[in-house]
Order: C-alpha cells, then sequence, then structure tokens
C-alpha cells in the first residue's frame, strides 16, 4: 500500500474513532478551574507532573489573593512557593509563573497573548500549556495538546509511532479536522482516565477496540507507563 493510501486510512480511522469519542463524551470540558486566560496559563503551568485535581484544590486559595497577572508579578515568591508546594516542582513552578506574569505587563499589557510562537517565550510556556490556553481561553485552535494520555492512547490507536510530543502533535494534526484538534485531545484524557487506563486498559468495555491494533494486547512494547516529565520536565527542570 502507498505512502498516500496508508495516510488516507489512517485519517478515516481517525474520523471514526474521533466520531465515536464525541458520542461517548459529548460534554468534555477543561478539566481545569480558572476565571480568566491568566488563571488557565497558572494552572496550566502548575499541572505538569501533578493531576488537575491536586491544582484544582491548590488554584481556589492562590486566585484568591493573586487574581491576575499584576498581583502575581508583584509577589512575594516564597508566599508563591509556599501556595503552589503540593503540585511539585513547586520552586521552579513558582518561578516561571511570576516571570510569565512580569512578561506579560511589561511586553502583552497584561493579557496573554493569542499567538503560539508569543505564547511560546513566556517563562515555563511549551507547547502543551500553551494548545490548552489558546483552546479554552480563546477558542483557537493551533495544535494538538500532547499530554500524557494523549501520547499514550494516540500510540496504542496506531496513529503515530512517535514518541516525542512535538512529532506526535504532527502526526495527529494531519490526521484530524483543525476545529476538533482540541475537543480530540480533551476526550482522549476521558477515555484514558475512564477506560484505557496505563497499566490494565479495559478493552472487553471500550467502544474503541474494534479500531485500536492493542486491543487485548500485552503492554511490554507499550509507552503508556510515563509520567509528565517527558512532556514538561525541560521546562521544569531549568534551574531547579
Amino acid at each position: 500500500m502507498s505512502i498516500t493510501r496508508k495516510l488516507s486510512a489512517k485519517k478515516q480511522r481517525s474520523l471514526e474513532i474521533l466520531i465515536r469519542l464525541k458520542r461517548l463524551y459529548s460534554e468534555a470540558p477543561c478539566t481545569l478551574d480558572y476565571e480568566t486566560p491568566v488563571q488557565l496559563l497558572v494552572a496550566t503551568i502548575l499541572s505538569a507532573q501533578c493531576t488537575d485535581e491536586r491544582v484544582n484544590q491548590v488554584t481556589p486559595e492562590l486566585f484568591r489573593r493573586f487574581p491576575d497577572a499584576a498581583s502575581l508579578a508583584q509577589a512575594e515568591l516564597e508566599v508563591l512557593e509556599t501556595l503552589v508546594r503540593s503540585t511539585g516542582f513547586y520552586r521552579n513552578k513558582a518561578k516561571n509563573i511570576q516571570a510569565a506574569c512580569r512578561m506579560i505587563m511589561a511586553e502583552f499589557g497584561g493579557q496573554v497573548p493569542r499567538e503560539m510562537p508569543t505564547l511560546l517565550k513566556l517563562p515555563g510556556v511549551a507547547r502543551k500549556t500553551a494548545n490548552v490556553v489558546l483552546a479554552h481561553a480563546y477558542g483557537i485552535n493551533a495544535g494538538v495538546t500532547v499530554d500524557t494520555h494523549v501520547k499514550r492512547l494516540s500510540y496504542r490507536l496506531g496513529l503515530t509511532k512517535e514518541t516525542d510530543p512535538v512529532r506526535i502533535e504532527r502526526d495527529l494534526m494531519k490526521l484530524l479536522p483543525q476545529p476538533d484538534w482540541e475537543n480530540w485531545s480533551i476526550r482522549l484524557v476521558y477515555h484514558g482516565r475512564a477506560v484505557c487506563v496505563a497499566r490494565s486498559p479495559k478493552c472487553d468495555r471500550c467502544i474503541l477496540a474494534d479500531l485500536c491494533p492493542s486491543a487485548a494486547l500485552p503492554l511490554e512494547t507499550d509507552v503508556s507507563i510515563e509520567t509528565e516529565t517527558a512532556l514538561e520536565a525541560p521546562i521544569l527542570a531549568q534551574n531547579h
């Protein structure tokens, strides 16, 4: 089979997967709690190597005391560290959050940028974070968010052979219509938590089993048992 025909067949399978996921998870909102783009940016930075549930426990007090970029930029770093400590990598997260907010105030009039290249200039922001902010704060599908669940499920579904998040994103962008880039990601997250769990996927109750080459297969060669380290750790590790 030619490369073109293989890509076409994979694209058709991707679209069928997308249709089924939309039926199964008709409502699939962002799982981080926020009220403004700045708050979403902060929450997403905190979510690296941390569950969204934990982030949502931390951010109410954080945003009560520091609700916007101006207040976060002026906060005492030690106070920020204390407030976000339970999310892990707290020193570097607090440092990046404050540095990002200072740049937002100094260069962008207190508003989170709406363009991918500009967002990527902010400390602590890689493509995963930028995609989440653009999609959920501004309704802009600039790319496909690749977190641990999206990485794992896309591999198991045979939609990519890559392990690098940027390359996975490129593969998925070729397969999916742009308006669905973000809702693909959020629905895979829901499915990864509910059904295709890392250590014991429930293939017998999965609506995607007939489309999944990994269904009921052993996990020895799966890339599923990983953490967010491969996705955001290079940024978190800076000056850590």
